[in-house]
Order: structure tokens, then sequence, then C-alpha cells
């Protein structure tokens, strides 16, 4: 008769891969049920974009099969919870948003927005609780990247009797935008306190509800937003996003040494390199680096942080901004695997960084 701690001792010989301890002992394994030779468990991920996860579940099978019974069927259901960032010494989180991570680059043109918009329907098309902030105050994309423009997002009154705005949702992932509140053609000049104030609104009178992740998409450079954002809200981490070129790897740079400053001490998480080679369709094994090569790895090793992903120059990607239908969307193709790669990873760095405190 096969029990359940039998599957409980023989599942303490899988490791979770990043954190380096066995699965019991993270508290990952729930529900262990035996009948007959029939066995079934959960495991339960950090998060729903894990990487990992054929991996984890392949070796728990195995684990089963090898340390009880060769003949036992096993049943995993793997799910997950996404671990909340720790709690900031000064700033207050925002009730239901476990973790918010900024979208940045140095300069403009690399792509930031396109990154953003399909890392959060990647992140949502796995299974977890998506927001977008479009924070890019004089040049909001996001409506448009998803086919949102004549959207308006509605106000509903929140128990304590203040009005919030209720995010506009497309493709599973909630938007706001200033794009929202203005026509396509309209410029807005603003000063930098009435941008950030903007912004800040955006935050803190919507009702984002329960999310796993909150994307800022940042406007480019180094400016007032971005010191209202750091000042406002703990940020769990952000993301550089830079292309080959030299001069948007020196601008990008900056805008990660920003970050990493005394005075803000924002985690990087790592760098996505954009239009990082092109491969024509009549020869698609071949990879032709246009703008240079190796640039935006070494920036990510200088940084001591990882090249979550590079993103090939393909019409399609363009083409699926301007629809409102994001890459990411064109399962199999190889520019929708590069997104998924990126959220993966971007996923996988803050479920390691929030864990370390329980390991």
């Amino acid at each position: 008769m096969i029990t359940e701690q039998q599957i409980i001792d023989a599942l303490r010989y899988v490791d979770d891969p990043d954190l380096k301890k066995d699965i019991v002992t993270l508290g990952m394994v729930k529900d262990v049920r035996v009948e007959g030779k029939k066995v079934f468990f959960t495991v339960v991920l950090t998060t729903p974009a894990c990487p990992l996860k054929d991996l984890i579940h392949n070796a728990c099978v195995n684990a089963v099969k090898h340390y009880v019974d060769k003949d036992a069927v096993v049943e995993v259901k793997m799910t997950a919870n996404v671990r909340p960032s720790a709690p900031h010494d000064k700033q207050q989180g925002i009730p239901g948003i476990k973790n918010i991570i900024a979208i940045a680059s140095g300069k403009g043109g690399v792509g930031k927005s396109t990154v953003a918009s399909n890392i959060a329907v990647a992140l949502a098309q796995q299974g977890a609780k998506v927001g977008l902030l479009d924070a890019d105050i004089y040049g909001p994309s996001i409506p448009m990247m998803f086919d949102v423009m004549n959207e308006k997002p509605r106000m509903q009154q929140s128990p304590d009797g203040k009005n919030k705005m209720i995010p506009v949702e497309s493709y599973g992932v909630k938007l706001l935008s200033i794009g929202f509140f203005s026509a396509p053609s309209q410029a807005i000049i603003w000063r930098g306190p009435m941008a950030s104030k903007a912004m800040n609104q955006m935050i803190f009178d919507a009702d984002w509800g329960e999310l796993d992740y909150l994307l800022v998409d940042l406007p480019p450079g180094t400016g007032d937003i971005h010191m209202s954002l750091v000042g406002a809200v703990p940020l769990t981490g952000v993301i550089i996003v830079t292309t080959p070129q030299q001069v948007a790897l020196a601008d990008a740079r900056k805008g990660a040494a920003m970050f990493r400053h005394d005075s803000i001490k924002v985690p990087l998480l790592g760098i996505i390199e954009n239009m990082a080679w092109f491969t024509p369709a009549e020869l698609p094994d071949n990879k032709y680096f246009i703008f240079g090569k190796g640039a935006a790895q070494q920036l990510a090793d200088e940084f001591h942080v990882p090249l979550l992903a590079q993103i090939p120059i393909v019409q399609s990607i363009c083409d699926a901004g301007d629809a409102g239908r994001p890459a990411v969307l064109q399962s199999g193709m190889p520019q929708s695997d590069a997104f998924i790669l990126a959220a993966g990873k971007m996923a996988q760095e803050l479920a390691v960084r929030n864990s370390k405190e329980l390991v």
C-alpha cells in the first residue's frame, strides 16, 4: 500500500532549481491523496509563468516512481501563488497589488511600450492577474496597442465613498492611460508636477482589484515621472529595454544607474534587448545582427543581472502593435516565444527575490 507519507518523503528529493530547497520544505506540496496505485497532489509554484514548470512536474513524477512504486500512476496538478514583494520601510503598498514592476529605457524609440504590452499579455495568458499602467504621459501608446482607443474607464464608488476609476480590460490585462482621457491628436502640454499628479491619480484613484503584477510603462529618460513613481510606490523592480546600438546602450546604462542610485535603490531585474537581429523569411535559419552584437549582454554583465530576452526585428511586431493585437498572441512564432521567455524570466527573478526571506 502506498501511503501519503511515502509520497511526501519522495518529493523531498525534488528541489526548486531557483530556490535551492526541496519543494516540501518550501511548502509547495499540497493536497496529497492516494487511491491504491493512483497518486494525486498539487504543486504550488511561485508564479504561473514559471519557465521551469515542466521540469518540476517531470521531477515529481520520477521521484514517486523511483522512491515509492514504479507502477504508480501519478497525477500532478500544477498551480501558482505569486508571492508579494517585501514591505518597504517608508512606503505602503497598494492593497491587492503584489508586485509593481517598472519598464524603463534610457531613450525613446527602443520599443519599450511594445515590450511592456507583450510581457503583460504573456503573463495574463499563463494565468497571472496583470495590470498595465501607461505612465508615458506625453506619448501614450497603450490604448492603440490594445485596440481600446475608443474605450473610457468607468467610475465607481468604493466602500469608503470615494469615486474610483475602473481600468479598461483587454486580452486579460487591466489598463489605464492618459490616452483614455484625451483625443488621439491632442498634445498633453503639462509641466512635470501636473504629469506626476496624473500618474499618481491613475495609480491611487483606481480600483485595480487583485493583481499579481502591475507593470508601469515609463516614459524614456530619467525625469519627473520616474522620480515621482519611486517616491510614491514601493517598486519591486525595474526592467531596462534597449537596442544593440551603442548610443542606445549608453542611455540604457544611465537609466539603470538611476534606479541603482543610493537615494532610490530599486532592484534591477534584468535587461531586454529589442531589435536584436533580423532573419529574412527566405532564410529562416540565418540571423543578421545589423545593429551590433553582444553589447546588451555586456551591459547585463556589468550590472550583474540577466539578459532576460533578445527580441528579433520582425515586421509583424510593428504591425501587431498598430493593429492593437500584441505579437505575443502569434502562437509558435519566434517573436511570440521571445516575449513569453522574457515574461517567464522576469517572473522567475521576482519569485526568487520575494522568496529569499522565506528560504
